[in-house]
């Protein structure tokens, strides 16, 4: 599995983990990992992932307004060096924290 969500109960957290490739592939999977996670502060952990292209960046859009979170209220972490540049490239920084 591509995608997986681990709730946190202290400070009522969701991490979302992403595995592998974040493309068109796994829209579903992520969509159904943030499906019921309004209220809750979202991290996105980057660790396992070794690919994002342009469809990841639309995921990672349209859960911010499904959500209705503000810019900078989603953490995306663990991103390495090759995801980093693909987020930064694309100006995400504005909307997202990127640790």
């Amino acid at each position: 599995m591509a995608i997986s969500c681990e709730e946190r109960k202290e400070g009522n957290s969701v991490v979302i983990h992403v595995n592998g490739q974040f493309d068109f592939s796994v829209v579903q999977e992520f969509r159904s990992a943030y499906q019921d996670c309004q209220g809750k502060d979202i991290v996105v952990d980057f660790r396992g992932t070794e690919y994002i292209d342009s469809a990841g960046l639309g995921m990672l859009l349209n859960m911010q307004t499904f959500l209705e979170q503000k810019d900078g209220d989603i953490r995306l972490i663990n991103t390495m060096p090759q995801i980093k540049r693909v987020l930064v490239i694309a100006r995400f920084e504005k909307k997202f924290k990127i640790e």
